[in-house]
């Protein structure tokens, strides 16, 4: 009997062990699986970096598992893919899942690839996978093609409107950028005002609308912008001529920006010479202002022009001009004053820096005479050179069509090689300078370069790099032009690794594009600076031949 009772009690505790452990051998007999590998159309993907450039026309993933799967078990549910829904098939092997968006992708799109972790395909996927892919663009022509000459008069016409149409209305000054309110821009106001010719020459405007227009804005910079020393600051404003503060303690002279301002008024000087009330007064008006700046004023204990002035702060900004960058104008004019001029030794001291300027080492094996590693921002090669010449321009420390020429091929080649492997980098892409950027604004090199192009760099090289920049300008207008191209031209940037297009117009960028273009094909604004007798002066004061 007790032997009875004792094999009742053991088979009854089996019975309960055997159903207290059959949940867990059944969740022990779910595979557990991870995703070995991912890729689309044969590019690997990574949960840390999105797939670039992916064609829209026939997109497949494939995925690989750790262990086998069953495709019958698939559940919509669990991968999800932003665009849209996915058909399923096999792969090479019992591992592979291969997935195909059933609806066609839209060109330059980010779209995203989600795998929960959750049970699916007959395993227990153990992590949650996040892929993300950008399907290439769309490189058909966005507007039919016309010929070379054609698209740079386009250019040139649809930039000059930004500083005709949209030019302050009081003032006529160049806005600092698209919805700027009354901020003009001193600097960027010199390369509007050079635009005039070209408007006129290319019969976008009469002379005589140029002239009343221009008479207006050097009357209000005679008369109403305020000044310091003669020097203007980097913004005013453009109804009362007020400093505004470009930064805390940059709200006075500024003496690089007044050197384009100045640039810019004795080019056009040069063009309104006809015996006329309006352009007899154009002239002297411009007069007055190159007479009253006070370039020497600017020179310190250390023999060097400075850039900065404040009547509250005095010279805390304290930044030397000194080369190699976009201010050699500066030094040219600040030599040329007739009124207030510098010696030789503060352009040697000061500017050159006794010949420490100099570079001369190779970059994609071109040799840079000048200047900072790779060049620097492309704009060193623009600002200064919008007036003056400098196809025959040299001094004992270069030869500057040399180097501008080195400049623009090693900026169009280092965006070819793209070591940095940014999106749209290529031959017919490139150009690296100062502008706006997905994160604000900077001024972007090959040493600095967060994968933005702006057109500006390309286009305004086109006198040193002809092949090269006709290929971007091509590029900018047929391929992008649908997101790149405005009312005003070129939009100021864009970094296709970010699938980002400014909204921007920045007249410090749009002014190098109508200008070089002309010094280009005509040689305009070169010819008309360089016939400025003061300025030739004081280039053989400091050594140069032109």
């Amino acid at each position: 009997m007790k032997k009875s009772i004792f094999y009742l009690l053991f088979f009854s505790l089996l019975g309960l062990a055997s159903c207290s452990k059959e949940p867990t051998q059944q969740e022990d007999t779910t595979k557990k699986a991870v995703i070995f590998s991912a890729q689309v159309n044969g590019m690997r993907m990574t949960a840390s970096k999105a797939v670039e450039g992916v064609p829209v026309d026939d997109v497949v993933f494939e995925l690989e598992f750790s262990t086998e799967i069953d495709i019958e078990k698939f559940d919509p549910s669990l991968i999800v893919f932003s665009g849209g829904e996915l058909e399923v098939s096999p792969g090479e092997n019992a591992k592979i899942l291969r997935l195909k968006p059933v609806k066609p992708l839209r060109a330059f799109t980010t779209y995203t690839l989600n795998i929960l972790a959750l049970d699916q395909l007959g395993v227990s996927v153990v992590e949650a996978y996040r892929y993300i892919i950008i399907t290439a663009l769309d490189t058909s022509d966005k507007f039919e093609r016309i010929s070379d000459e054609e698209l740079l008069t386009l250019i040139q016409e649809r930039t000059f409107k930004y500083f005709w149409d949209y030019a302050h209305p009081v003032s006529g000054l160049s806005l600092e950028r698209l919805n700027s309110g009354d901020i003009v821009t001193s600097g960027g106001s010199g390369f509007g005002i050079m635009a005039i010719p070209v408007g006129i020459e290319r019969g976008f405007i009469t002379r005589e609308e140029g002239a009343e227009r221009l008479l207006n804005i050097v009357t209000f910079l005679d008369e109403k912008a305020e000044r310091f020393h003669g020097a203007y600051s980097h913004w005013l404003n453009g109804s009362t001529g007020e400093a505004y503060d470009f930064s805390e303690k940059d709200n006075g002279a500024d003496l690089v920006e007044t050197g384009f301002l100045i640039e810019g008024l004795l080019t056009v000087q040069q063009y309104f010479d006809l015996d006329n009330a309006t352009e007899n007064a154009i002239r002297e008006k411009i007069t007055k202002i190159w007479e009253e700046v006070e370039w020497d004023w600017f020179i310190r204990s250390d023999n060097s022009l400075y850039w900065h002035w404040s009547p509250e702060y005095d010279w805390a900004m304290n930044m030397k001009i000194s080369g190699w960058n976009e201010a050699l104008i500066i030094y040219v004019l600040a030599a040329s004053s007739p009124t207030h001029p510098i010696s030789k030794e503060v352009y040697e001291q000061g500017w050159a820096r006794n010949g420490k300027m100099a570079n001369g080492k190779k970059y994609y094996d071109i040799t840079l005479p000048l200047g900072e590693s790779y060049g620097g921002p492309m704009f060193f090669a623009h600002y200064s050179f919008l007036g003056l010449d400098p196809r025959n321009l040299k001094d004992q420390y270069a030869e500057y069509w040399e180097q501008n020429v080195a400049h623009a091929k090693i900026n169009h080649a280092y965006c070819a090689a793209n070591p940095k492997k940014f999106y749209g980098y290529s031959d017919e892409c490139w150009g690296i300078t100062a502008s706006d950027y997905p994160d604000g604004y900077i001024a972007s090199s090959p040493t600095n370069d967060t994968g933005t192009i702006a057109p500006t760099a390309a286009v305004a090289s086109i006198p040193y790099t002809p092949e090269e920049s006709l290929k971007a300008i091509r590029y900018f207008y047929y391929i992008l032009g649908d997101r790149l191209v405005g009312e005003y031209g070129f939009k100021d940037s864009f970094n296709l690794s970010r699938r980002w297009f400014a909204p921007s117009y920045i007249a410090i960028d749009q002014g190098p594009i109508i200008l070089m273009i002309e010094n280009y094909r005509t040689g305009l604004l070169w010819d008309l600076f360089m016939k400025n007798e003061e300025v030739l002066a004081g280039l053989d004061k400091l050594g140069f031949s032109y």
